[in-house]
Order: C-alpha cells, then sequence, then structure tokens
C-alpha cells in the first residue's frame, strides 16, 4: 500500500486530483517491477488512487487492475460534490472553482479526465461502484465501463455509497476481488 503524494505520510501540501499523483503511482510500478522482476502484480485503486492510477499510464501495465469509485472527469466530479453540498442549482457553480485549477495548481480541467485514459490500460479492469455513491454516479461508473478496453467487468455494489465497498459488505467485497485478481494473476 502507498500514500500518495500530500497524503498520509507523504510529503506534499495540496492535491491536484490525480495528475501528480500519478508520479507517486508510477514510482511504486517501478519499485516492485524492479524488486520483484518478473512477478505478476496488481493494482487496487480507490477513487482519487483510482483516478491517480489510471492518469499514470504505467508502463509496463499491472496484470490486473481494480477501479473503484474512480470520477470520469473533474468536472463531474467537482459538479457532484457541488450539487451534495449545495442542492441542485450546485452544479451551476463548478465553472467558478473550475477556473482556478491553471491558476492555483497549474493543472488543467483537460489532464484530469481519467475517463479518456481508460482505453489506453491494455491490462484486465474491474471497474467497481456502489449504487448509492453520489460522488461517483451508476452513470458515470457506466459511462467508464463503456471507455475501458477488454477484458473488463462491472461491479455494481447494492446499496453501497462512495469508497465504502469493502466495508458495506466484506464477504462480498473478497469474494469478488480475489476472484478477478486469481484469474489474472495465476501463471
Amino acid at each position: 500500500m502507498i500514500d500518495l503524494p500530500a497524503h498520509g505520510e507523504s510529503g506534499g501540501d495540496r492535491i491536484t486530483f490525480g495528475l501528480r499523483e500519478a508520479e507517486g503511482v508510477k514510482a511504486a510500478l517501478r519499485f516492485l517491477h524492479e524488486t520483484l522482476p518478473g512477478e505478476r502484480t496488481a493494482v487496487v485503486g480507490v477513487s482519487l488512487g483510482a483516478a491517480s492510477f489510471v492518469l499514470a499510464d504505467a508502463s509496463p501495465a499491472p496484470s490486473a487492475v481494480v477501479l473503484e469509485s474512480m470520477y470520469p472527469s473533474i468536472d463531474d466530479a467537482v459538479a457532484n460534490r457541488l450539487r451534495l453540498r449545495l442542492g441542485s442549482l450546485g452544479a451551476t457553480a463548478a465553472p467558478l472553482l473550475l477556473w482556478q485549477l491553471p491558476v492555483r495548481l497549474g493543472v488543467s480541467t483537460d489532464q484530469l479526465r481519467p475517463i479518456d485514459h481508460l482505453s489506453l490500460l491494455h491490462t484486465p479492469v474491474l471497474i467497481a461502484a456502489g449504487t448509492e455513491d453520489r460522488h461517483a454516479t451508476v452513470a458515470e461508473t457506466r459511462r467508464l465501463f463503456d471507455a475501458a478496453g477488454a477484458p473488463k467487468e462491472l461491479w455494481l455494489v447494492e446499496g453501497a455509497a462512495h469508497v465504502d465497498l469493502c466495508s458495506f459488505n466484506p464477504k462480498a467485497y473478497e469474494s469478488k476481488i480475489s476472484a478477478f485478481l486469481l484469474r489474472h494473476l495465476r501463471n
């Protein structure tokens, strides 16, 4: 498990919604490939971690990838969060916040579109989300799934919300994720 930059015990004072965090993902994967050459690897990314992995365009790709509760674009993510906080009109304020990204972080909204990178993965992917997730909606999750290349699987966890898939139903989570990883990590 890794801490992305500006998270946990890692240094940094601000997040970039996956763009610079992708460098941490690349470093972790490089470390794994150098330390365990020839071993199959997998990534389980949740929310920002999922977006960071996808934006990393990692090469070589891991043998399998699980993406949970990922946003398709920063535009969608900000609009959803404003809608949650301010009601149905909240999403109209999204452009006011998003124009600040280049000024404050040196990041454009075009750089924060994991959905545009999914077809470049070239590895088996399981895309998972809770049906009650209002941060990354079911409709957005289906768009992500449609954008991903094969082989791919979609798992919608009935009743789960944002990033609580494991804690919502630990047995189902362990069963589904383990089965997926075993299929793609076996020699």
